[in-house]
């Protein structure tokens, strides 16, 4: 359909709604879910393909049970901008009514959805605020003189489905504001408006009207002693922070989460807002409509406040790459500015009182504004304890600030800034091909500047989404270039496959340390800054950073490193080798001379997958083929000895790893027991913690200790080590009776049988892991699920609700290691019973 049958319906001189046209660049994904109390209240549920957004009006809404198959009619094209709208369409106009915003995200598809779309069957993800997982929609047998084309949205089986509760009930209000149906009827004005200033639909003076929006009381504070009046200035450089290993100690500092997004200074003056990047570049249009007509709302005249603009991800940290992603595909639904100094306000200059005094003003001024501006909270404990905590989140780290400095421009001590891991800006001075596709990237060499001359730092080889990939190559394709920009003259290792370009773009990258040469180890892209000039970038160290632990060698050659395995992650093949390399002083003792079943998705987790527990034709020679005892004469079991034999699992694509239960010396004789707590629907994760920390109790009165560890899925597993002394089936009839017992004494809560009808509501307490020849994933194996989890260990402390799940990623483990003060699996076999 063309958007020339969604124009040809409505009055644009009398309805809000925006006219709009056919995006020129349509490779977007994003998704929309709008609830709409129009004659009759439905859900209008829209895909953006092909510059448009597919749109399909959903009669009682989605549901998150796959057995529910709800109607849904294939309506006109609507313009991507109507994905933002929310407000009311008057009586008398097409589809008259209020329209909130009550989901949105983005969506992937499963299969081809141009072909979906004309066989009629769309088969897709779904990432949004409310609505995750897999999805379908089937095109229905029109009935004989049926004008309407019918379409079935349904819920596909996985973790995200469940057969209680109704979402359309626990989740009524807007995704985008927060607000109900009746608030926006109530109160329509300022949500959207796709026209400027003066071309305004005519408002109807029906008595139905809705009364005008009411305006904030003007903020009209106290000011502290030392503010002084000033006219408002132009853009005032920014104060910047030194980078320290850790933060300083004292009670003159207060401590802030780092966010991961762009340095803004928002200047709003008598009702025109700018918002300009840490150089003064005014990107007010880049960061689009919503946050620019928040700042406008504010109940203040003028004002200068300075902090950063980030898209949060669905487990509330900012997210660079979303980041970025949003300002490629000019999407700006999702920023949010988080506001931490208040510069100048109502034609006072306040740099010169403190920054408690600053920060009380700014925090009242804030409060209760549009949720698009948040105040950033601060901390007054001691910072290592506010370092740790953000680490362990997952987050790139924290600000320290004296509490009664003055605003001071430029870098100085007055704040000091402590990383969780090793991040920083690197300039872009060439690119290789991807090897396995053609437009792409593969990986980028990357430098700094030292005494104005470029210095080669090494590649980054990971991180890049397709889409990235296809984007980086685009740009610096048109840069390229015969002569190196690089001053030192590369080996030939350094220079294999490269392609130079001008040293124009700076990328930002996370590594896990620098080599004793001055070169990248580790390093994964997490997105480009075109905030900051090329020039201006150098090695950002600090004397007393701490060194990191050695790194292990292997001689096993990648073949296509650049393969993308988790491609809404943007993790290689390369990345998954780094990763391992990361944990293997941690991972190895869980995963070498043990018999291993392996999952196998030789295109990635979108493509085909199989286990795999025997030798394949071709298989790399340090993954070792073994003899079961008991089956002398059947097929090979695996095994691998070191950490060659985990990198030629990695160049394998084996992306999950199964052990069994004993080493390869104690074939029968296992040396750990598994429980698996796998929630049914309606099971909250405290609800899994609960149970977690009862079989910890119940296997220490059986004399054994107990270990928990993420599973990378829903639930959680509890790991008890033993001495090799009981069989197989001694242990297996032993956590049986666990199960059994605790299903026994609390049969509302969990149940130790598989019967999936029994599960709503409650946890199987999976023991099965627990027979020969059966398998539980490994301690720090990835898992071959959207966003790259790990099934990770953890101290019983950590438990709570900051940490669910699926929590730890490939992504931010390593972080986690660096930063937590001991292994909670240390001690893991040393603390080994026998079964008594």
């Amino acid at each position: 359909m063309a958007l020339e049958t969604y124009q040809a319906k409505r009055d644009f001189s009398r309805t809000p709604e925006p006219k709009g046209k056919r995006a020129s660049q349509p490779d977007g994904a994003s998704f929309v879910i709008q609830k709409h109390d129009a004659t009759r209240l439905h859900y209008d549920f829209r895909l953006e393909m092909d510059g448009v957004l597919k749109s399909w009006a959903v009669t009682r809404g989605p549901s998150l049970n796959p057995d529910d198959k709800r109607l849904a009619v294939h309506v006109e094209d609507h313009p991507l901008e109507y994905g933002d709208f929310e407000g009311v369409i008057p009586k008398g106009q097409y589809g008259g009514g209020t329209v909130i915003v009550w989901d949105r995200g983005t969506w992937t598809p499963v299969t081809d959805p141009k072909k979906g779309l004309k066989k009629g069957h769309l088969e897709f993800e779904l990432d949004g605020a409310k609505l995750r997982g897999r999805w379908h929609l089937v095109r229905m047998h029109p009935k004989e003189g049926e004008s309407r084309d019918n379409w079935l949205l349904i819920k596909a089986e996985d973790e995200e489905a469940r057969s209680k509760g109704d979402i359309l009930k626990e989740e009524p209000n807007s995704a985008k504001t927060g607000r109900s149906l009746k608030e926006v009827a109530a109160n329509p004005e300022g949500i959207w408006n796709s026209r400027p200033a003066g071309r305004q639909p005519k408002k109807a003076k029906a008595r139905s009207d809705p009364p005008p929006a009411t305006k904030p009381a003007p903020f009209h504070p106290e000011f502290p002693k030392r503010a002084r009046k000033a006219a408002m200035p132009g853009f005032i450089e920014p104060a910047l922070a030194k980078l320290k290993a850790k933060p300083p100690a004292g009670d003159r500092w207060i401590h802030e989460i780092k966010f991961d997004g762009y340095r803004t200074q928002v200047h709003l003056d008598n009702g025109k807002t700018r918002l300009l990047t840490r150089s003064g570049l005014d990107w007010t249009d880049r960061f689009g409509g919503p946050l620019t007509a928040a700042v406008t709302k504010l109940p203040v005249e003028t004002a200068i406040i300075d902090g950063e603009i980030v898209v949060e991800a669905t487990n509330g940290a900012s997210d660079f790459s979303a980041l970025q992603k949003d300002l490629s595909d000019g999407r700006s639904d999702r920023f949010r500015f988080y506001g931490f100094d208040l510069l100048h306000l109502n034609g006072y200059d306040l740099r010169a009182t403190t920054l408690v005094e600053r920060k009380a003003l700014l925090g009242k001024m804030l409060d209760g504004c549009d949720p698009a501006l948040a105040f950033s909270e601060h901390f007054e404990t001691e910072g290592g304890r506010v370092l740790e905590r953000a680490c362990s989140l997952g987050l790139e780290g924290i600000v320290s600030k004296l509490g009664d400095s003055e605003y001071r421009e430029g870098r100085s001590t007055n704040w000091i800034k402590t990383k969780c891991h090793h991040r920083q800006e690197f300039v872009i001075g060439g690119y290789t091909p991807s090897s396995t596709g053609s437009s792409a990237i593969g990986s980028l060499a990357l430098g700094v500047y030292e005494n104005g001359r470029l210095r080669h730092v090494g590649r980054v080889g990971t991180g890049f989404t397709v889409a990235v990939a296809e984007e980086l190559f685009e740009m610096l394709s048109r840069l390229q270039t015969s002569k190196s920009p690089f001053a030192d003259k590369l080996d030939a290792l350094q220079r294999r496959d490269l392609l130079y370009v001008r040293p124009e773009f700076v990328g930002e990258v996370e590594f896990s340390a620098w080599s004793a040469d001055g070169n990248l180890r580790h390093a994964s892209f997490r997105g480009l800054r075109d905030d900051k000039p090329a020039k201006e970038i150098v090695r950002e160290t600090a004397r007393d950073i701490e060194k990191g632990p050695t790194l292990p060698n292997t001689t096993v050659k990648l073949t296509h490193p650049d393969r993308i395995y988790w491609p809404g992650d943007g993790v290689t093949k390369q990345g998954l080798a780094n990763y391992y390399a990361e944990v293997w002083r941690f991972m190895e003792p869980f995963v070498v001379n043990r018999p291993l079943a392996l999952l196998r998705c030789p295109e990635g987790i979108d493509g085909p997958r199989f286990f795999q527990k025997h030798a394949w034709r071709g298989i790399n020679t340090n993954i070792v083929a073994i003899t079961d005892p008991k089956d002398k004469a059947g097929e090979k079991y695996l095994k691998i000895n070191d950490f060659d034999g985990l990198i030629a699992l990695a160049q394998s694509a084996v992306l999950e790893i199964h052990p069994w239960g004993t080493t390869t010396e104690h074939w029968e004789r296992p040396d750990m027991i598994t429980m698996d707590l796998d929630p049914g629907d309606g099971v909250g994760w405290s609800d899994i913690v609960a149970a977690a920390t009862e079989l910890k109790d119940r296997l220490e009165t059986a004399g054994l200790a107990a270990f928990v560890k993420t599973s990378g899925g829903k639930g959680l597993h509890v790991v008890a080590p033993l001495k090799p002394k009981a069989t197989w089936r001694q242990v297996k009839a032993f956590t049986k009776a666990l199960a059994d017992t605790m299903s026994k004494d609390t049969p509302t809560r969990y149940l130790s049988t598989a019967t999936k009808a029994k599960r709503d509501g409650r946890i199987f307490i999976d023991y099965l892991r627990n027979g020969r020849g059966n398998t539980a994933v490994c301690a720090y194996s990835t898992r071959a699920r959207p966003g790259a989890p790990v099934s990770m260990p953890l101290d019983w402390s950590d438990l709570g609700e900051d940490i669910g799940p699926a929590h730890f990623t490939l992504n931010n483990v390593a972080t986690h290691l660096q930063k937590r003060s001991t292994d909670p699996w240390g001690e893991f076999f040393a603390a080994a019973r026998p079964l008594a």
